[in-house]
């Protein structure tokens, strides 16, 4: 769902906590910067809760709102607003906030409301409005996946082309080439529009590098200091979507970004139980809904960012070759 206010657009989707649906939740929440968890004032924190929170947590969603609903079936009671704070597990978010509200009544919703004089934060628009997510895009060095190369043989012009993952990119920067480790520096940072000072994370442009240099689709321009580890194991937290279990010894094609390449499961860690969020070590196989911890071995090397410092360089998804579906979203954790 698409709505706007004249501070700012959203895209809004609409995901069900239910065990049955957790690759739902998962793929909703793979993009998202902000989560808003929907509690029932008159049951409190109960085990979707607490698995929508997890998971939204897993996936690093920097902002989570606790939007305390029908607060007008319990008289709009400080009390019970204050029993969801207290029970909402802990989890390691960026930002938390509660909001009680009635979806009914139009209370603390677009406005504040006169009914919650104890309630002195915002309402949802105005939380939604102003929460910085600008911020959560800019931490880390450059991350940028070349996604195309860009030529025009009659003014010698070869940029590359792609999105900004991570930190930003000035011309005159120094930069690494992964995987070939060739270090040279930024020429200029095109658009369509005409070249910029700097592009930030998120920005799509083109980078012309000062040097005539060996980059191709896959390869990854990033800052020399803190460039990703280059690695043929990755261990990783998978949710599978699959009908078909994961096995240890399934193979797979990987792919991270703009990279691709081919997996084998060498060893399935563990199972996350997500209706008692407990991890059951000695697993088997995950099926369908499951997520669990896993290590790939995979046919060349990858540049590899723990999810945890880059949700777009961290990420991956499996995907079965025989029928071309996405069977598993990968996490790196290491």
């Amino acid at each position: 769902r698409y709505f706007a206010t004249p501070r700012r657009t959203f895209i809004l989707a609409d995901t069900p906590g239910h065990v049955q649906y957790t690759r739902n939740m998962v793929t909703g929440a793979s993009t998202a910067d902000l989560a808003v968890v929907l509690v029932d004032a008159r049951h409190g924190v109960v085990e979707q809760t607490r698995r929508h929170a997890f998971i939204a947590s897993l996936l690093r969603i920097p902002h989570i709102v606790v939007a305390v609903n029908k607060m007008d079936l319990v008289e709009y009671a400080e009390e019970a607003f204050d029993a969801v704070v207290r029970d909402f597990p802990a989890l390691d978010v960026h930002d938390i906030s509660f909001i009680p509200l009635s979806a009914l009544k139009g209370d603390n919703v677009v406005d504040r409301s006169e009914a919650m004089p104890w309630y002195t934060g915002p309402a949802l628009l105005e939380h939604l409005e102003g929460v910085d997510i600008e911020h959560d895009r800019d931490e880390g060095g450059l991350r940028f996946p070349v996604q195309y190369v860009i030529r025009h043989g009659a003014t010698d012009y070869r940029g590359y082309a792609g999105r900004v993952a991570g930190g930003v990119a000035h011309p005159g920067d120094e930069v690494v080439v992964l995987p070939s480790g060739v270090r040279t520096t930024i020429a200029s940072v095109d658009t369509f529009d005409g070249p910029l000072a700097s592009a930030e994370a998120g920005l799509s442009v083109t980078i012309r590098l000062a040097e005539d240099v060996d980059v191709s689709r896959g390869d990854m321009i990033c800052s020399p200091g803190d460039a990703p580890e280059l690695t043929r194991e990755v261990h990783a937290d998978v949710a599978w979507m699959s009908d078909v279990s994961l096995r240890a010894g399934g193979r797979y094609a990987i792919k991270r970004s703009t990279t691709m390449a081919r997996a084998i499961v060498d060893v399935v860690e563990d199972r996350l139980d997500v209706a008692t969020l407990e991890r059951h070590a000695g697993t088997a196989e995950l099926a369908l809904n499951d997520i669990g911890r896993v290590t790939l071995r995979t046919s060349s090397p990858v540049a590899a960012d723990p999810y945890r410092s880059n949700r777009a360089t961290g990420s991956f998804i499996l995907i079965d070759e025989a029928t071309n579906d996405t069977v598993g979203a990968g996490m790196i954790t290491r």
